[in-house]
């Protein structure tokens, strides 16, 4: 804002001391008072254009275009969110971009630490017991009989499991069962929500304020240029 005022006032203070001077030296006076009423002129109406984007000016229709329309502003950026960056092809190559990525640095070690391999063979020991052998087995120690498959019994559990995570069949079961269109879809709905929620909490001076950090700085080089060329022009109509 600081940077804007200073180019404003600086151009418009310069166009008024090249007025003084045609009043003040002899040379040439209709010239340079042409040249600095010109650029005084273009310079603030340029200044008056960036004024009436946005604040509301009294009698001058169509100024504060953008509090006015805020709604056609928050519409203009929900639309540019989800045609320009979160449309659902983009979220589909995304999706399947990083379950080829995970079928190569997928890491099942945690996954095969968590399982209880203790519990399963507890099962399984009470499944034999239950079962028409277990009185066999009372006659030969019970469960204490099979205490020494319990070792064996869990490494090769652990090393079969392993065995059909890592297989192809298991890893094209699982590709199926992201379906990346079905979680694209629900990934691009639950995005419209949240967009839609923060845009909804917006108010015009938001939107204004938004807005203007955005564009003002550079608009601002709209007065230089303003009196610019309203100076060339004044120096064109006064040797006319």
């Amino acid at each position: 804002m600081k940077l804007i005022l200073n180019k404003s006032v600086l151009t418009n203070l310069v166009a008024v001391l090249i007025i003084i001077a045609g009043y003040l030296y002899p040379f040439e006076p209709d010239l340079i008072k042409s040249i600095g009423f010109f650029a005084l002129s273009g310079a603030i109406t340029n200044w008056l254009a960036i004024h009436m984007l946005f604040e509301k000016v009294p009698f001058l229709y169509g100024s504060g275009v953008i509090p006015n329309r805020f709604d056609e502003f928050k519409l203009a950026i929900k639309e540019l969110m989800m045609k320009q960056f979160f449309t659902l092809e983009n979220v589909e190559q995304f999706i399947e971009a990083e379950e080829q990525q995970g079928s190569h640095v997928l890491n099942i070690d945690p996954l095969l630490n968590a399982i209880d391999y203790d519990k399963i063979y507890k099962g399984l020991v009470t499944s034999i017991m239950e079962s028409s052998f277990g009185a066999m087995l009372q006659m030969m120690g019970g469960e204490q009989a099979l205490i020494s498959l319990r070792v064996p019994f869990i490494e090769k559990m652990r090393t079969t499991l392993r065995e059909m995570v890592e297989s192809e069949r298991f890893k094209d079961v699982l590709k199926q069962g992201l379906d990346s269109h079905k979680v694209g879809k629900d990934i691009v709905s639950k995005i419209e929500t949240i967009i839609d929620k923060r845009l909804n909490e917006l108010t015009p001076q938001l939107v204004k304020e938004m807005v203007k950090k955005i564009i003002k700085v550079h608009l601002g080089w709209l007065v230089v240029w303003g009196g610019i060329f309203g100076g060339v022009l004044g120096a064109v109509f006064s040797f006319s």
